[in-house]
C-alpha cells in the first residue's frame, strides 16, 4: 500500500498484480509506504476503509481517492498457481504436485485446502457493504494505469519488472473452467465491467 499524501491517493496493492514493481518506482513519491508484512501491504478496500481512512484523517473515505489493479480471473489464479509452485514453499501451500485443474477445483470448494486459500480480487476491491476502490485498472493494460498514475502525480513512471511467477503454459478443461465461472462469477463480473 503507498499513500500519496499531497495528491490525494492510495494505491491498494492486489495480490499477483505486480504490486512489488509498484512500490519499488513509487516508492520515492508516497507520503506512506507499507511493504511488510504481507498481511499489511496487501491492505483490501474493507480493511482500508475501517483501519486506514480514519488514522488519515478521512473517517468518510472521501479525501483520498483509491485505485488498484485488477488481473484476468483466471490469469491471476494462474499466477498463485505458479508462484506456490517454488522449491521453497512450505509443503501445506505447494502446488509442485497439482494440476493447474486440481487447484482449481479446490479453490473452488467452500472449504479450501491451505494451498488454496488466496482470497478472491472482487472481495479485495469491492467487498460487500464498503465503498469499493475508486479506480481500478486492468493488468493487462498496465500502460493506462501508469497514464492514470502520471497524470496524478505529476512524474513520468517507468515500472521495473520483479517478482514475476516463472512462466508455465496453462489452460482448464472445459468442466473446470465453467466451474471456475461460476464460483468467481462476482470476479468475471467486476473484471468484464472494467474500462479498457
Amino acid at each position: 500500500m503507498l499513500v500519496f499524501w499531497r495528491q490525494g491517493l492510495v494505491f491498494l496493492a492486489t495480490p499477483k498484480t505486480a504490486s512489488t514493481s509498484i512500490e519499488t518506482a513509487l516508492s520515492p513519491l508516497a507520503a506512506v509506504v507499507v511493504m511488510r508484512p504481507p498481511q499489511l501491504k496487501h491492505t483490501n478496500a474493507q480493511k482500508y476503509q475501517r483501519q486506514v481512512a480514519p488514522f488519515l484523517g478521512d473517517p468518510k473515505g472521501e479525501t483520498f481517492v483509491t485505485t488498484a489493479l485488477m488481473r484476468e480471473p483466471i490469469d491471476w489464479l494462474g499466477s498463485w498457481y505458479r508462484y506456490r509452485r517454488r522449491a521453497d514453499e512450505v509443503p501445506e501451500k505447494s502446488t509442485r504436485d497439482l494440476t493447474f485443474d486440481d487447484f482449481v477445483r479446490a479453490y473452488c470448494q467452500p472449504a479450501q485446502p491451505e494451498f488454496a486459500k488466496v482470497g478472491a480480487q472482487a472481495t479485495f476491491l469491492t467487498p460487500h457493504g464498503f465503498r469499493p476502490v475508486d479506480y481500478i485498472f486492468r493488468y493487462e493494460r498496465m500502460e493506462l494505469f501508469v497514464k492514470f498514475l502520471e497524470k496524478r502525480l505529476g512524474t513520468t513512471i517507468s515500472l521495473p519488472v520483479s517478482n514475476v511467477s516463472p512462466t508455465e503454459a496453462l489452460s482448464l478443461s472445459p468442466p473446470v473452467k465453467a466451474l471456475l465461472q461460476q464460483h468467481c462469477a462476482a470476479d468475471f463480473a467486476l473484471y468484464g465491467g472494467l474500462a479498457d
